[in-house]
């Protein structure tokens, strides 16, 4: 695992936008693995804006997401989709055929992410996978005691989950659907590279016990320790829990001007 620290939340950003950006400027037919997220917003805004100033032909990229809301939601503007649409994908020349989210609206779970999984293998594996990092933990939606043999699937989401999503749903969290569709920490370990995001010091307290701690099904963000090629961003309140032997082994980046 690697750490890369920024002083703030927008350099943070900006530096997985950079990831991102390169990843589909070196490898026109990149498959990328998409997360949501008011932090997430931040990268796609940079990510947009290179994309503009220097364009990148994007009609070989394919993204597929983490995760979606089960039920009606995911056909409205509370879906992950809609998200998608608003922060990126209308932004950019990406064919709308090739951008994949799970299906939270179908009537056959079962063989629904049985067919996500097959449809990121066809595609040839995802070659950089973005992650945040939920109150407890996850990555996706994989709440505590999710098998680090997952695969996609219907879970139940977690209290804490429900009131962290709370905001598009007018802060109700009763109002937060009680079951998504996500891929599995499996899935996510089977990328070729993949990035936690994470800024603020609301994650400082989950960070340093992902990175310092025990690696457990309990906290399923725990499995990127066996990850051949994994990389933390995080700003410094997000990094302030962290030990001084961890910092240590940080990369530590500049401000953005």
């Amino acid at each position: 695992m690697k750490l890369v620290i920024a002083p703030d939340q927008d350099t943070a950003c900006a530096h997985v936008a950079d990831m991102l950006y390169t990843c589909c400027a070196q490898n026109p037919a990149a498959v990328l693995g998409l997360a949501t997220g008011r932090t997430m917003e931040r990268v796609y805004g940079h990510l947009v804006r290179r994309m503009h100033d220097r364009p990148v032909n994007l009609a070989g990229c394919t993204t597929f997401n983490l995760d979606e809301y089960c039920g009606p939601v995911a056909r409205t503007a509370q879906s992950y989709r809609a998200y998608m649409q608003h922060h990126l994908f209308r932004h950019l020349d990406i064919l709308p055929t090739q951008t994949h989210l799970p299906p939270g609206d179908t009537d056959d779970v079962t063989a629904a992410c049985a067919r996500y999984e097959t449809a990121i293998r066809a595609a040839g594996g995802i070659d950089l996978q973005l992650l945040g990092i939920g109150h407890t933990g996850h990555i996706g939606f994989n709440e505590p005691l999710s098998s680090f043999a997952s695969r996609t699937r219907r879970v139940r989401l977690a209290p804490a989950t429900r009131t962290q999503n709370a905001e598009m749903f007018g802060d109700c969290p009763d109002d937060v659907p009680q079951h998504a569709l996500t891929v599995g920490v499996g899935t996510i370990l089977e990328t070729r590279r993949a990035v936690l995001l994470a800024t603020g010091p609301g994650k400082a307290a989950i960070i340093a016990r992902v990175t310092e701690g025990a690696i457990s099904p309990m906290t399923s963000a725990s499995a990127l320790h066996f990850h051949p090629d994994c990389t933390f961003v995080l700003d410094e309140d997000a990094a302030m829990d962290l030990s001084d032997e961890c910092r240590w082994m940080a990369e530590f980046i500049p401000p953005r001007h």
